[in-house]
C-alpha cells in the first residue's frame, strides 16, 4: 500500500487510496457502454462472426492502455476505441467507401505510428497550432450528429440510404413508430436523459441494461442462452491489410483517421487536465507527451487486435468528480475493463439495437455542444465550421468534413483579406483535400 501511495504521489495530491478505487470505478461504469456499442457498430462492417472477438479485443485494448496510462503517464485518464472513429470505420470506409475491413485496420495502425512519431517530436505543436479552433470544435459537433443519425437509423425511425458513401434521406420511417423496438428506444433515450439530468453515474449503461432488459421481457428482443463465455480474438487479430494501403484513396483514410484522433485527444485531455486542476498558470499540460504516446500506443495496439482507434475518454471526467488525481483511477478502470469485459460476450451479443442507440444519440448531443465554442458573429470561422458540420453526416464521411473545412476557411480567410490569420501549413492540408477530392472525382 505504501507503494501505490508514493509512486501515485497521493499526497501531493491530497487524495487516498479509497478515493481514487472509488473514482476508478465510476469511470468505469461511466463508460463501460463501449462493451456494448463498439461491438455493435464495428460488426456491421465486419460481419457478426466478428461479434464475440470485437468483444473481447474492446475490452483488451480498453483495459490494457488504461493501465499503462495509469503507470506511466500517472493520470485519471481512461481510454476505450473512440465513438465517431468506430461508426467512421464502419460506415464510411468499409460500407460507404467499399474498402475490407482488413484495409481500414491497416489504415488505423499507420495513423497510430503517425501519431507515435508526432508525439515524440515538435511536429506535433506544429500542426496544433495551424488548425484554427473553430474547426477542431466543428469537426467534433459533425461527428456528433453522424452519430446520432447512426442510432436513429439503427433503431429503424429514418428512411435512409447510402449511395457511394453518400447519405440520402427519404423521410421518417412513420410506421416505425409504432413498433416494439422503437417505443423502447424512445424509452432508453428518455431513461438516459433522465439519469443524466439527476447527475446519475452510469446513466448510458443502466440505460442500455434496463431497456435490454424491458425487450427481453416484452419479447422485443431474445433473452441471452448464457452470459459469460471464454473470450477469443481470432476473428480480429492480426488481420490488418497492409498493402490494401497502396492507393491514394486509402492514403486519405489514414489521414481523416489521424486528424480526428489528434484533435480529439488534444480537446479530450485538455479539458480533463483543467477539470482535475493539472494546467498550468500558462495552460500548459504537465507529461502532456506521455499521454499523448500513451494514447498513441493504444491506437497501434487496438489495431493489433481488431479494433478502431482508441482514444481518450471524456467520459474519465466522471472519475475525477469524484476525487480521482492519480494514475491509481486509471489503474482500477483498466483492470475492471479487463476483469469483466472480457467474459460477457454472451451478454453483449444479446443487446438489442434499441437498446444501444439511445447511448449513440446522448453521446451525439455530447459531442454537438462543442459548436457552441465557435464564433458565430465573425462569418470566416463561422461559415467554414457550418460547412463542416452539415458535410460530415450529409456526405456520410468525416474525412470529407474536414476537407471542406480546411478548403472553405482557407479560400474565404484569404478572400477576405484576412490571409495573415492562416497559418501556413493550413494552405498546404487545404491543397492536399484539393488533390484528394480531384482524385474521388476522377479529374486524375
Amino acid at each position: 500500500m505504501n507503494w501505490f501511495e508514493s509512486y501515485f504521489e497521493f499526497e501531493r495530491y491530497r487524495t487516498n487510496m479509497k478515493t481514487e478505487v472509488l473514482a476508478g470505478v465510476t469511470t468505469f461504469m461511466t463508460m463501460a457502454y463501449i462493451l456494448f456499442v463498439n461491438p455493435a457498430i464495428l460488426s456491421d462492417a465486419m460481419g457478426k462472426g466478428a461479434f464475440d472477438s470485437l468483444v473481447a479485443v474492446t475490452a483488451l485494448a480498453s483495459g490494457i492502455t488504461t493501465i499503462i496510462m495509469g503507470l506511466y503517464a500517472r493520470k485519471p485518464f481512461a481510454l476505450a476505441p473512440g465513438m465517431g472513429l468506430n461508426a467512421y470505420f464502419a460506415y464510411s470506409v468499409v460500407l460507404g467507401m467499399g474498402y475490407d475491413w482488413r484495409v481500414a485496420l491497416a489504415a488505423v495502425f499507420v495513423e497510430g505510428i503517425i501519431f507515435i512519431i508526432l508525439s515524440i517530436t515538435k511536429v506535433r505543436s506544429a500542426i496544433i497550432h495551424a488548425i484554427p479552433l473553430s474547426q477542431k470544435y466543428a469537426v467534433g459537433a459533425g461527428i456528433g450528429l453522424f452519430l446520432t443519425f447512426i442510432g436513429l437509423n439503427d433503431v429503424g425511425l429514418l428512411s435512409a440510404v447510402v449511395q457511394k458513401g453518400v447519405l440520402k434521406f427519404t423521410g421518417l420511417n412513420a410506421p416505425a413508430l409504432a413498433t416494439k423496438e422503437v417505443v423502447l428506444f424512445f424509452f432508453g433515450l428518455l431513461l438516459a436523459a433522465v439519469l443524466i439530468s439527476r447527475r446519475i453515474k452510469g446513466a448510458l449503461l443502466l440505460s442500455i441494461i434496463t431497456t435490454s432488459i424491458l425487450g427481453w421481457v416484452t419479447g422485443a428482443a431474445p433473452w441471452p442462452s448464457q452470459l459469460f463465455s471464454t473470450p477469443t480474438i481470432s476473428y480480429t487479430f492480426m488481420k490488418m491489410d497492409l498493402r490494401g494501403l497502396l492507393n491514394v484513396g486509402a492514403l486519405g483514410v489514414v489521414f481523416a483517421f489521424f486528424m480526428v484522433d489528434f484533435f480529439d485527444t488534444l480537446g479530450t485531455v485538455t479539458g480533463l487536465s483543467a477539470k482535475a486542476g493539472f494546467l498550468t498558470k500558462e495552460g500548459k499540460i504537465p507529461d502532456a507527451e506521455k499521454i499523448l504516446l500513451t494514447d498513441a500506443i493504444g491506437t497501434t495496439f487496438g489495431a493489433v487486435l481488431g479494433t478502431s482507434t482508441v482514444t481518450t475518454y471524456i467520459e474519465s471526467a466522471a472519475g475525477i468528480e469524484e476525487g480521482g488525481r492519480t494514475g491509481m483511477t486509471a489503474l482500477v478502470t483498466g483492470f475492471l475493463f479487463l476483469a469483466i469485459g472480457l467474459f460477457i460476450a454472451p451478454l453483449a451479443g444479446a443487446i438489442p439495437a434499441f437498446a444501444t442507440a439511445p447511448a449513440l444519440v446522448i453521446v451525439g448531443y455530447y459531442m454537438l455542444s462543442a459548436i457552441k465554442e465557435v464564433d458565430f458573429t465573425d462569418a470566416t470561422e463561422a461559415i467554414p465550421a457550418f460547412l463542416v458540420l452539415i458535410t460530415i453526416p450529409y456526405t456520410y464521411s468525416i474525412a470529407d468534413g474536414i476537407g471542406m473545412g480546411f478548403i472553405s476557411y482557407t479560400i474565404i480567410k484569404a478572400a477576405s483579406g484576412r490571409w495573415r490569420e492562416i497559418h501556413p501549413l493550413m494552405y498546404v492540408l487545404a491543397f492536399v483535400f484539393l488533390c484528394y477530392f480531384a482524385y474521388l472525382g476522377g479529374v486524375f
